[in-house]
Parts: C-alpha cells; sequence; structure tokens
C-alpha cells in the first residue's frame, strides 16, 4: 500500500515525523509517497504533492491519509489524479494538537474546569513550560518537549483517544495510525 500522508500544520507534520523515525507508525517512510509526509491541505494547493503524484507510477493505488484537527473540508481530487487514489482517510486532532501538550503534563482536569471559556492552544500558553520557557505554538517547541521522549508522545496520543469521546463517523485518531 502507498501511503500519501497529508498534515493541515507544521506541527502535525512534525508529531507525524518524529512519529516516523522512531517506527511507532502502521508504515514506514518507505511506504510514504516521495518517502515524507507533506504540510498540506489541498492537492491543488500543493505544488510538492502534485509532482509527487506526477512522478508515482507505481502498480498500487494511493491511500490519503490527512491529519489535522479541523477536518470540515472536504478534500478536492483532480481529475488527474482520481485514477492513482483509492481512499480518503481523516486523522483528527480536536479540538487542537495542543491537548497532546496537555494530557502529557497530566493537566485534563484542570484544563476541563477552563475548557468552555479557554482554548486548548491558550490553556497550553499559560500552563505548560520545556526548559522555563513557554508554550509558544512553534514546531520546535513540540520537537523539543517529545523529542528526547517518543515514548510519552505516543501515551498522549493513547491516552487522548482513551478519554476524548467519539470523533464524527469517517474521522479516525492518531492511536489508529500507531503500531
Amino acid at each position: 500500500m502507498m501511503f500519501l500522508v497529508m498534515c493541515e500544520g507544521p506541527n502535525e507534520l512534525a508529531i507525524i515525523e518524529m512519529l516516523l523515525e522512531n517506527d511507532k507508525l502502521c508504515f514506514t517512510t518507505d511506504d510514504l509517497l516521495d518517502l515524507r509526509p507533506f504540510h498540506a491541505r489541498q492537492i491543488e494547493k500543493s505544488t510538492v504533492v502534485q509532482t509527487a503524484l506526477n512522478m508515482y507510477n507505481g502498480p498500487e493505488k494511493i491511500r490519503i491519509l490527512r491529519i489535522g484537527d479541523k477536518m470540515s473540508d472536504a478534500l478536492k481530487i483532480p481529475p488527474d489524479y482520481k485514477d492513482k487514489i483509492e481512499s480518503v482517510e481523516k486523522y483528527c486532532t480536536k479540538p487542537e494538537l495542543e491537548m497532546l501538550l496537555i494530557i502529557a503534563e497530566g493537566l485534563q482536569n484542570k484544563f476541563e474546569k477552563v475548557k468552555s471559556k479557554d482554548s486548548p492552544k491558550n490553556f497550553s500558553k499559560e500552563n505548560i513550560y520545556l526548559n522555563k520557557q513557554k508554550y509558544n505554538n512553534s514546531t520546535k517547541f513540540f520537537r523539543d518537549y517529545f523529542g528526547d521522549d517518543i515514548d510519552k508522545l505516543v501515551n498522549a496520543i493513547e491516552k487522548y483517544k482513551s478519554s476524548h469521546g467519539a470523533h464524527k463517523k469517517d474521522e479516525g485518531y492518531l492511536a489508529d495510525l500507531l503500531k
């Protein structure tokens, strides 16, 4: 099976890259179109995704995995690529990727008390530190926070699925992509 992994933002991309680097996903880099995940929401708006699709001539159809917290927009598959695509799957990090940091820090109960008026991103900016640095919504922060302890990331992803309500019927969890 060939996969095209499309991440909504750079932080989602960093999470997927860290999981790939540490062999924690149910697929490897060798299974990926162009041997990497992409930061892209739509095929039409990403020349690098289009180039990778144009260059792919393998016998297998491509399974697209979309990863992000806002999955309301439908993926538009340009006619030139319809024959290459087998399926499109969504893996959601609702309400925001920062929930993984909140879980990793054991702050879920504290967040539950304020979630009606505070977003996970703002809560993280006020409550999560790494080496005396406040969370700043940067890819570097995610890499520094989880990079040396990939099991902390995997545990947060698994706990998110077990403690979070069900997503929409057509949306999976990041945990569904783990080995």
